[in-house]
């Protein structure tokens, strides 16, 4: 059986609850237990002529995409994009291997990853204007290896993207570049219109979920830093449900987001990668996601995303115009008149 659509998730509109409802099957792990697949998390298997055709550029142009890195359980959905709508992407820059080993991630690891393809920041430009976008995630794996972690290439990709279409909206999903706060800069004030860095999991399960070098406070200046260089830029990050959390903590979490000036936030259920990584130690429910997003608006986030299948870059572009509209009307509200420049 496949469960509701992830749009009714989103909206609220749970016409077919039966199917999740009565699903009888274990959602919370018990020790030595595997949890079996519940039906609202299945997904079909990605094909069409959208997906082979941005399989293929990828391909050609020597490009990498978290969609495949991260085995991101909507990839047929986003790169097949109907037979007649646009397909999306979220571009990894710098290679297919990270310098970090975070217990959740399946993206491969090495102490010394390959130097990076000048080429790149041109490649990933040609790429996006032949699929026509109008709005582009890019994002990396982490360059603890380079002196600036990788800033400089972000920002010449972002460049070179708005060159070629000056409309086109661009979110950038960084690493914390070690918390060096210049690295953030430089991205910050580089044309974006989005800065997006993930917490990735509530405070307290930091250690046992990411790698050691990363760390909760670390990501929080990322976040407020951005803002504090370019006050008008979006700031969004993601949380992982079903590690081991409490309703207390992520709460609390929430709460501290908000208050560091975040505004936009995503919420989605982890499923293991591989047998490499942490086991999922909970299910949440469809209407549990749906609890949280109406605690994320409560709090004040300009948008909140909420649901099992959602994912940080997920319909990035149709929160983005929810969040602008947003984000002008405080502007207006509160600083009028306010003229806004990128």
């Amino acid at each position: 059986e496949v469960g509701p659509d992830l749009r009714e998730f989103i909206n609220g509109n749970l016409s077919d609850k039966k199917v999740w409802e009565e699903y009888k099957g274990n959602l919370k792990r018990q020790k030595g237990e595997r949890l079996r697949l519940p039906p609202w998390l299945k997904r079909e298997i990605p094909i069409g002529k959208n997906y082979n055709k941005l399989k293929n550029t990828i391909r050609n142009l020597n490009l990498h995409t978290v969609c495949e890195e991260a085995r991101c359980p909507n990839i047929g959905e986003c790169w097949g994009g109907g037979e007649y709508a646009t397909a999306t992407a979220t571009i990894m820059l710098m290679g297919d291997s990270c310098t970090r080993g975070c217990n959740f991630c399946s993206v491969k690891t090495s102490r010394k990853p390959q130097p990076l393809d000048p080429d790149e920041p041109y490649n990933t430009a040609k790429a996006i204007a032949d699929w026509g976008l109008d709005y582009v995630v890019l994002t990396s794996v982490d360059r603890d290896d380079l002196l600036d972690g990788g800033a400089e290439h972000f920002a010449k990709t972002v460049l070179q993207l708005k060159e070629r279409n000056p409309k086109i909206m661009v979110e950038c999903l960084t690493p914390d570049f070690r918390g060096d706060l210049k690295a953030v800069e430089k991205i910050a004030v580089s044309g974006l219109d989005v800065y997006a860095h993930n917490v990735e999991t509530v405070r307290e399960l930091q250690r046992r979920i990411r790698d050691p070098r990363a760390n909760f406070d670390q990501s929080l200046s990322v976040l407020k830093h951005a803002k504090k260089v370019k006050p008008n830029l979006l700031s969004k990050t993601s949380i992982m449900l079903g590690l081991g959390e409490t309703d207390e903590e992520v709460h609390s979490t929430l709460k501290e987001l908000r208050e560091a000036g975040v505004d936009c936030l995503t919420l989605g259920q982890y499923m293991q990668p591989t047998k490499r990584n942490l086991k999922v130690e909970e299910y949440v429910t469809p209407e549990k996601f749906q609890y949280w997003e109406t605690v994320g608006n409560e709090l004040g986030f300009l948008y909140t995303a909420s649901g099992p299948l959602v994912r940080s870059s997920y319909k990035a572009g149709k929160e983005k115009k929810k969040c602008t509209a947003k984000w002008l009307s405080c502007l207006h509200t509160y600083f009028f008149p306010v003229h806004l420049s990128r």
